[in-house]
């Protein structure tokens, strides 16, 4: 009983320590944002501030900017976006390979694996060629079809597992009933694996959301940048890196994240423990 009891202390040790490697850089970012500019600079450092010393000027200045609220609508129009379609075509996708028989099926899921394993930045030199043939440099749309195209085989993946454990019967049953293949997709597959496209569409959020190479490729107007160039437009300027504006900005970036997670967090743990039952 006590070798039991000293192993579980052990483990509650190691798990408190990786909890604290894990948020003391977001306290130390959250800090630092309610700091002067300056004050990132004294010494002996200080990881928190004085009462007195705290000031919300960092967050006054980014959300008395232009430029960084169209950055942040820029991000949530292309995330929902990347979701939206992205659940769509790979929800289709998956019920018709777990569902149907047809002549290279299996070729076809093979292939999706196949893209899932291809590194994104090999890519970005044939996808700028594809961006300025179809006139898509310096614009929104230049975005989404291709962030879409980059979660979609993981999302297939994913959901596929779901419709292969929902019940063949329930399909027969509603055609029984006259509904058509469409009727048996969005009343019986849609519904019942929600937890598998609700889990996959926080993974395609973040990859929406936090995405930098691409973007910072084919977008050139400050208007029209998503959040992760806005931040990484205070590196540097003037001379020196105005790390208050960096972390009030990156923390004004984590509430949307906040709010998917906790919306969706039901639906993520059922998609952990069930999505990957059967595939």
């Amino acid at each position: 009983m006590i070798k039991r009891k000293g192993s579980q202390l052990v483990i509650y040790l190691i798990l408190i320590a990786g909890l604290i490697i894990v948020i003391m850089p977001m306290i130390y970012m959250v800090s630092t944002s309610i700091k002067p500019n300056g004050a990132l600079y004294e010494y002996p450092p200080k990881f928190f501030p004085k009462l007195k010393e705290i000031t919300f000027e960092n967050y006054a200045y980014i959300l008395g900017q232009k430029k960084f609220l169209n950055n942040f609508a820029n991000s949530i129009l292309v995330s929902v976006l990347t979701v939206g379609l992205s659940a769509i075509v790979s929800s289709a996708l998956a019920f018709v390979i777990a569902r149907f028989r047809f002549p290279g099926r299996s070729l076809l899921f093979g292939f999706i694996i196949l893209t899932m394993i291809i590194p994104g930045t090999t890519m970005i030199v044939p996808q700028y060629e594809l961006a300025v043939r179809l006139k898509t440099i310096n614009s929104i749309w230049g975005l989404i079809p291709f962030y879409v195209a980059w979660v979609i085989p993981y999302s297939t993946f994913m959901i596929k597992g779901f419709v292969e454990n929902i019940p063949k019967e329930l399909d027969e049953a509603t055609y029984m009933d006259g509904g058509s293949i469409l009727v048996v997709f969005f009343n019986v597959a849609i519904p019942l694996a929600k937890p598998g496209i609700a889990s996959v569409s926080i993974f395609n959020f973040l990859t929406a959301w936090e995405e930098f190479p691409w973007a910072n490729t084919v977008i050139n107007d400050d208007m029209k940048r998503t959040l992760p160039i806005a931040i990484s437009g205070f590196f540097g300027q003037h001379q020196f890196t105005q790390w208050g504006y960096v972390f009030a900005l990156s923390v004004l970036s984590l509430i949307p994240i906040l709010v998917v997670f906790v919306s969706c967090q039901r639906f993520f743990v059922q998609g952990l423990t069930a999505g990957s039952v059967k595939g």
